[in-house]
Parts: structure tokens; C-alpha cells; sequence
């Protein structure tokens, strides 16, 4: 099946999608969008693209493990996209994701302005592995 995962921001938006086999995750896109409304509409648009099955929304809980504001807002776009194209959506826990991307990046030395194009898709990459992972070993 074929999964995509979504990191949400407040303007950018990473968006990764897994092969059919779901062995590996492929960075897909890099939306610039403020309001949620038609951030559901171009995250539903590229589910329907990409034949989808399933989504799954990073979450961004405290470091204590509760649910701040940010965290609801995403639950709240995640329902939406559930809404908008019918797909099972699952929040998946993105704690130090965006660390983890900005590490790899400093790998890869990849900076400045194309830094800042793809730190998001990185970090969408990142919460898909970590789901596919989860997903391979309770199987």
C-alpha cells in the first residue's frame, strides 16, 4: 500500500510518500499554504495523485508527551483530510523530527536557501520511516 506522511507547519508543509512495498520513503513536495482550508485541499489533491491509502499526520506533542495547541490543530487538520478524501488518517508522534532533519542535512551539507526548500520534506520523510518501521515490526 502506498502511504504518505504530512509534516504540518505553520506555512510550509513536508509532504513524503512510501513505494507500494512500503520499504522506502520518498520526499514528494514542499506546500507553502497559511490557511488550513486549502492546505487540506492541496494535501487531499496530492493523495488522490499519488494513489494513497492511508495518511499519516505528524504530531507535535510537548516533550512530556501531552498535546499542546499545535498538536490539536494538526488532529484537527488530520480529520479533515479524513473528511475531505475518505483515507484512514493516523497522528504519528514527530517529536525531534525537524532535529533529526536539520542532522541530516548538515551530512549532506546542504544550506541556505535549498536548506530551507527541503527541510520539511526531510522531516515528512523522516515521520514516515519511523511509521513504516513501527508498522513492519508489529506485523
Amino acid at each position: 500500500m502506498i502511504i504518505m506522511s504530512a509534516d504540518l507547519g505553520k506555512a510550509r508543509t513536508g509532504i513524503a510518500v512510501s513505494d507500494i512495498g512500503e520499504s522506502f520513503a520518498f520526499p514528494k513536495a514542499v506546500i507553502t499554504e497559511y490557511n488550513p482550508g486549502r492546505l487540506v485541499k492541496k494535501i487531499a489533491a496530492l493523495v488522490q495523485e499519488c494513489s494513497a491509502e492511508l495518511i499519516v499526520v505528524g504530531y507535535p506533542k510537548n516533550m512530556d508527551g501531552s498535546a499542546g495547541g499545535r498538536a490539536r490543530e494538526c488532529a484537527d487538520i488530520a480529520d479533515e483530510i479524513k473528511k475531505e478524501r475518505g483515507i484512514e488518517t493516523v497522528l504519528w508522534d514527530e517529536r525531534c523530527t525537524t532535529l533529526s532533519a536539520h542532522n541530516t542535512l548538515n551530512i549532506t551539507d546542504t544550506r541556505g536557501k535549498k536548506r530551507k526548500q527541503v527541510i520539511d520534506a526531510v522531516a515528512a520523510v523522516i515521520i514516515l520511516e519511523d511509521y513504516l518501521k513501527y508498522r513492519k515490526n508489529s506485523s
